[in-house]
Order: C-alpha cells, then structure tokens, then sequence
C-alpha cells in the first residue's frame, strides 16, 4: 500500500535540503553569538511562550520553524552566557550529533552498537588512565551525572553489604557521608535507593565550604550508635553551588580507614585531569573506587554524556543481577560490549562518538585548554570584583565558577539579600547577560559559571557595570 506522507518523510532531497538549511542557519547564528551584540537568553513568561507554541501555524516552512526556535531559547555560544554549567559545544559535536542522531544505533548490545561500543571502551580505558587508575580498571558512559551518581552508589552498596539489598530489600539500616554543600542529586540518589532522611549523613562544611574532613571520625561514631550501616562516602570535585573542592585525599584516607567506598562526582571539575596547571587540585581522586564525569560541562560536548569510572571494573557489573534471556546471556569472559549488564539505559544514544571526535580531531592538549583557561578567568573575575567596592566574593574560587553580591552599606543583611534577588532577576528579563543566584548559609548571592573561553575580562566588567545600573531603581524602592 502506497503511503505518500511516508514516502516524504524518508525522502532525500528533503533531508538534503533541510540539513544544508539547518548548518547555514546555526553557522549564522554562531558568528552572532561570539560578536555578543544580540541578547543572551529572549526571556519570555512561561505562560506567554506556551501560548506562542499553542498557536504556532501548522506546517510551517522548516528553515522559519528553525530560525523561531533560535531566536526563542538562550543562546549558550553568547560569551555573555555565564549562568549554569552547561557547555556551549564545540561545533564539531553539533555535526558528530547530526550523525549519531541518524544512524541511532542504542548501545543495550553489541549488535546494535557495533561502532560506538568499542569505541566506548576506548574512551573510558583512556579516562581511566587519566585518572590513574591501572589496567583493572573499566568504565562506561550514561546519561548524566545523576544517573551516574545513582549508578556508583548502587554499586557500592552492592559491594559493600552482603545482605542482597536488590533481592532481599533492606534488612538493616544504610547510609551514606556527604557534604552538606553536595549537589542535591547525591541526596536524590541516597532517597531512590531508599536509605530516607536518616541514610544522608551531611558532613558540615568548613568557612570555604569544602566538606570538613575533622568532622568525619564524629558523623561516623553518631552514625554507627544510631544503627546506621555506612557502606559509602562521597566527595565533591567541586561542588556545584560554590566550586569547591573537597579535600579528596583526605577523604580517601578516611574511606580506607573504614572500609568505606569513595565515590568522586566530579562531574563539573572531573575535566581538570587533563589540565596541567590545576590536576593537582583533585590529588586523591586516583584512590577513588569510582568517579563520574560529565562531557557536557567542561569538555565541550552536548548533553547528555557522563562517564562513570571504576577503580576495580569488575565492580562496574555487580550493580544490576537481572537478567535478560532475548538480549543477554550468561559468558565466561569479560563481556565489557554488552552496556545494559552494567548501565540503566537498556537503549542510550552513541555519546561515545562525541568524545572520540574530539580527541582525534583535536588531542587530549584540548580540554587541557579549555579547563586552564575558563580556571584562569574565574580567578581574574575574582579580582575585578575585589577592586570595585559595590561589590563582595562569597569567597575565593576554585574553578571558573565564581559567588558574589552586590553590597550597600546603609542596608540590611535582609535587604541585601531582597537587593540580590531582585537584582538577578532584573537582568534575566532584560536579557544581555545570563547568571544564577544560590543562596549559602542564609545570603544570596549572585552566581558565575564561565563556561565559554570567549568570555573575557571586558565582558565581566561589562557585568558588574551593567547590574549596578540596574541596581539603581531596586535600591529606590528599598529605600
């Protein structure tokens, strides 16, 4: 039966067309984005966007439908795009997507992933040794690094408690050490495995806000008289709200001390490995029993691309026991290219490929470039801040993401915060410049991730020029 709609879905020169549409229009929209004249984020009320959407003509021209979807998101190439830790990818991997896209061979079995599976090994033995680790060791890639954080808790409770948590359920009570300024997937994670509010053990943080290593032998002690069974331990390279690092080495020592299992979630500074000049801030994560990285934060890949990596890589496979028949079966050697014996997807995107492209079109001599740099320009934005007394650090930064706060002597720690807040928000509707806000212990402060090495000194004191202009009308109203 002829199906004439079918036929023009699959047709070539459609495909042909649009591609060569698409390239031109994100070529064109990537020379923009770098001169930084247009707005960073077209920021629009959620209610007002969804009607835009509601309404949209049906069958519009492709080349119009792309261009609206353009010019309607925020613009993560703008070198004034400074907000969240998300990349602006290397163009490359926006074509190494196109065909990855195309071909969608998933990865649950070799068959269907023939390329992108060996390929996947390759990455990870490479990352590995990056970090390290021996020969034993193995690794894979997911979706994230929530997934891969929920992936290395999984695997240390599989290791470390012997009751058969996934056959069994929870005989005895669990737990888990973390700083109590860990990205809130780690407690996610802790509360999908069910170890509830008792199983999060937050470790307190010291005035820079890594965790307190002189706290652990006491979180421990009250842990263990409370019944609770600690099987895992985990550390921040760095930590997302302020960039801290937490001081790896001693908490490895800690874990080895106890028997405990270290897992590093360096998905944000993870890249750093490959960094001459500042490697040496994750000393220690080479002693780690697992660590995630993601691709899509500081090595220029688009989401989402996460390698998790394990010190021994047998431990990679005892997290899932359920087994398969049609798609698995039982081997007698290390059969490493069967992904969903080891990973949550039973179907993932060939996310290898990104990675691969990039190391052979550029070297390894790439993320060390791109780490150091956006590293370095943390540092100088923390200078620029120090020199203009509007202005305070939350504290000194470790990588490129940098807290702050406009200040005013005559207000209120109340009022400064209400000044901040509103502040943010003024310059997200306005639309030149893209920042967050956190709040630390109580005070809000204004939020930096540079993420693109197109960011300069001149753009970041273009920044704070541009909020103390918007300041002016908040501080009339706080009068």
């Amino acid at each position: 039966m002829k199906t004439p709609l079918l036929a023009d879905v699959y047709a070539v020169e459609a495909f042909q067309t649009h591609g060569h549409q698409m390239v031109d229009l994100l070529a064109k929209h990537l020379k923009a984005a770098q001169k930084a004249t247009r707005k960073t984020i077209p920021y629009t009320d959620p209610e007002i966007e969804k009607k835009f959407w509601e309404q949209y003509p049906e069958k519009q021209d492709f080349q119009t439908l792309a261009q609206d979807l353009i010019d309607r998101s925020i613009h993560v190439h703008q070198p004034k795009y400074i907000g969240h830790q998300v990349a602006p990818p290397a163009p490359i991997t926006a074509v190494s997507s196109m065909l990855t896209s195309f071909l969608n061979n998933g990865s649950a079995v070799y068959e269907m992933g023939i390329a992108n599976t060996a390929i996947e090994r390759i990455i990870t033995d490479q990352l590995c040794a990056q970090l390290g680790f021996d020969s034993n060791a193995r690794g894979f890639l997911t979706s994230g690094g929530t997934l891969a954080n929920l992936t290395a808790l999984l695997a240390a409770r599989s290791v470390k408690d012997r009751s058969g948590v996934w056959k069994n359920g929870h005989e005895e009570s669990l737990g888990i050490l973390v700083c109590e300024e860990a990205h809130y997937c780690v407690d996610r994670a802790a509360r999908i495995m069910g170890l509830g509010d008792k199983g999060i053990l937050k470790v307190p943080a010291t005035t820079n806000y890594a965790m307190d290593t002189a706290a652990l032998e006491e979180t421990l002690e009250k842990a263990k008289q409370e019944g609770i069974q600690v099987f895992a331990i985990v550390g921040s390279a760095p930590s997302t709200a302020t960039g801290t690092i937490d001081p790896l080495d001693k908490i490895a020592s800690f874990a080895q001390k106890h028997g405990l299992w270290f897992h590093v979630d360096a998905a944000h500074g993870g890249a750093a490995i490959y960094s001459t000049t500042f490697k040496k801030d994750l000393a220690g994560i080479e002693k780690a029993d697992s660590v995630a990285i993601d691709g899509h934060k500081m090595m220029m890949m688009p989401a989402l691309t996460t390698a998790l990596l394990f010190k021994d890589g047998s431990h990679s496979y005892q997290t899932f026991s359920q087994k398969a028949d049609y798609l698995l079966s039982d081997a007698d050697h290390e059969d490493w290219y069967n992904m969903a014996k080891r990973t949550f997807e039973c179907t993932k995107s060939m996310m290898s490929i990104h990675w691969f492209v990039l190391l052979n079109q550029y070297g390894t001599s790439v993320f060390d470039e791109f780490v150091t740099k956006l590293y370095q320009m943390g540092r100088q934005f923390a200078e620029i801040i120090k020199k203009d007394a509007n202005f305070e650090l939350a504290l000194e930064p470790q990588t490129n993401i940098v807290c702050f706060r406009m200040v005013q002597k005559q207000l209120s720690e109340k009022e400064l915060n209400t000044l901040n807040e509103r502040l943010r928000f003024a310059l997200v509707q306005e639309g030149s410049f893209y920042i967050v806000q956190t709040k630390l212990r109580g005070t809000h402060y204004l939020r930096v991730t540079i993420m693109n090495p197109k960011t300069d000194p001149e753009i970041l004191s273009a920044l704070l020029a541009h909020l103390k202009e918007l300041a002016k009308p908040i501080l009339q109203n706080l009068k």
